[in-house]
């Protein structure tokens, strides 16, 4: 097969395109999304505008849908015409601001200094300036792909299947499959190039459902309140909260283990809002969870003579039993890895991606790492030679 993650040309057109891609602004909106609104927000109109652009420059057959969907298709020039799916997307988390990045290169003995650790002694790492998000999650899954594109356009000898690319809107708000266009998809087998350290290959992931808890009050003057009647929403919302145990909070658990995570709340004397994550990698444990918020709400609204509601919903499955149905899917992946010399991990998805739910769907999609890491945060960081390597790894499955 042939690699490029040492062709020093390739590398420095990965370095410079995922550096433009994380100064275009696409942060989604959880809330908005919600809503039903599609996208979320319109500056992923940007991301998606300049993907056109560039696989257009590269003399491929691309299309954005009314739903902001990027679509790409390259013919194969084999015998194969097994075409294969490869998946990213371009929003970016709204709970850390992803507007302008500034990015930061740090190379070599400057990365001991700094505490990196990339597996490289020559390498060189992109983070930010720590006022916002750098975007690796998932600009450097784009930017693995599109070098990919590239690589087989301007290299015609190289003897490929026909490949489809696609990039999402929304993944980030939970409903990045929400109007995926599955009359363009031809591939019967999927990669989404979202994951993190270099090796992780990932077959499993998360059920994921949302939770929505509604406390409602009672208003009248406050100098009056307690003549009156006054029933605080705002302190049923607070007591819940507090009620909830500690040691099923994201901050408290790791691996194969479930969390509920508070992710916002609003709210006014009449009626206090939460919005909760349920994760876990098994469906009972989710239903422990789903008692555990419905019993203290219950509680919390009664101590203080309110009342509360509380609307769960489905976000996506863990993906595990319907990948060990498509062992082939795997097979192929472990042998890209291999090709490129990369060890490969294991280790399940303490989240989810757009190829959950595209798992759902009956197109097996396992993950590929991307060299991101410290997801979500002002320390998020990605290895230019990890997000190479994830390069090879895509171009390896599209070969041969």
């Amino acid at each position: 097969m042939n690699l490029i993650s040492d062709n020093k040309e390739y590398k420095e057109k990965l370095l410079n395109r995922f550096i433009k891609y994380v100064k275009i602004w696409s942060e989604s909106d959880g809330p908005v999304a919600d809503k039903e609104i599609f996208p979320s927000t319109e500056c992923q109109w940007d991301m998606a505008r300049t993907l056109e652009a560039e696989l257009k420059d590269l003399g491929v057959e691309v299309q954005v849908t009314p739903y902001c969907y990027v679509y790409g298709f390259i013919p194969g020039n084999s015998d194969d015409d097994e075409s294969v799916l490869f998946m990213a997307h371009m929003d970016t988390v709204d709970e850390v601001t992803g507007q302008n990045v500034n990015p930061q290169l740090i190379k070599n003995e400057e990365l001991k200094a700094k505490n990196y650790s990339t597996g490289y002694e020559d390498d060189t790492v992109i983070t930010t300036d720590g006022t916002t998000l750098l975007g690796g999650d998932d600009k450097a899954g784009i930017a693995a792909i599109m070098n990919m594109v590239e690589y087989l356009v301007k290299h015609p000898e190289v003897k490929h299947r026909p490949v489809e690319v696609m990039f999402s809107p929304d993944e980030e708000t939970g409903h990045g499959m929400d109007h995926v266009p599955l009359e363009l998809i031809k591939s019967k087998r999927a990669y989404t190039v979202d994951g993190s350290d270099e090796g992780e290959m990932e077959t499993e992931c998360f059920n994921a459902w949302g939770a929505a808890v509604d406390f409602y009050g009672k208003a009248c003057h406050t100098g009056d309140a307690k003549k009156g009647g006054m029933v605080n929403a705002n302190l049923i919302l607070a007591d819940f909260i507090s009620s909830l145990p500690l040691d099923m909070r994201p901050e408290t658990t790791e691996h194969y283990q479930g969390f509920i995570a508070v992710m916002g709340t609003s709210g006014s004397i009449e009626k206090a809002t939460a919005e909760l994550l349920l994760r876990s990698f098994n469906i009972e444990e989710i239903n422990k969870e789903k008692r555990i918020i419905e019993k203290a709400a219950k509680e919390a609204a009664d101590k203080f003579g309110g009342k509360a509601e509380v609307i769960f919903n489905q976000q996506y499955l863990n993906m595990k039993d319907k990948m060990n149905q498509a062992p082939q899917v795997v097979a192929e992946l472990e042998k890209a890895y291999t090709a490129a010399g990369v060890k490969i991990v294991r280790k399940p998805i303490r989240g989810g991606t757009d190829g959950s739910r595209l798992t759902e769907m009956g197109i097996p999609t396992p993950n590929i790492f991307t060299g991101a890491h410290q997801y979500h945060s002002r320390e998020e960081w990605v290895s230019l030679n990890q997000m190479a390597k994830a390069s090879d790894i895509v171009i390896n499955l599209t070969i041969n």
